[in-house]
């Protein structure tokens, strides 16, 4: 998740900072301008790494909260597809695997709580 919420981070800095890297979309039903997705993606992507963070400390509450976050960063980063294709591509399968992975690690705790 850190890793993600960096990448993230970095994608919203050079996005706010107006960086030639990116494509100009015309007529895409998300259009925003780029600093307004450079800024969904700088706050996201820092949200993201202090989840991460919270994941580290084994709280459940932190599971869920990277999961509905991860969510998002997926849903933003598809949404972002126009843009950036090749990255947020990435960005979303990342974001996908960190949703899946926490699902994964509170579905093997929840079995090992049953045996017990």
């Amino acid at each position: 998740m850190i890793f993600g919420g960096a990448m993230a981070l970095f994608e919203g800095i050079a996005a706010v900072a107006k960086d030639d890297l990116f494509l100009s979309t015309r007529h895409y039903v998300f259009e925003f301008s780029l600093q307004g997705w450079g800024w969904v993606h700088l706050i996201l992507g820092i949200i993201i790494i202090l989840a991460g963070c919270a994941v580290l400390t084994g709280a459940l509450w932190a599971r869920f909260l990277g999961v509905f976050v991860a969510g998002l960063g997926a849903i933003a980063n598809f949404l972002w597809i126009p843009y950036y294709p090749i990255w947020a591509t990435v960005l979303v399968a990342v974001n996908l695997f960190i949703v899946w992975a926490l699902c994964h690690g509170m579905h093997r705790e929840a079995g090992h709580a049953h045996a017990a």
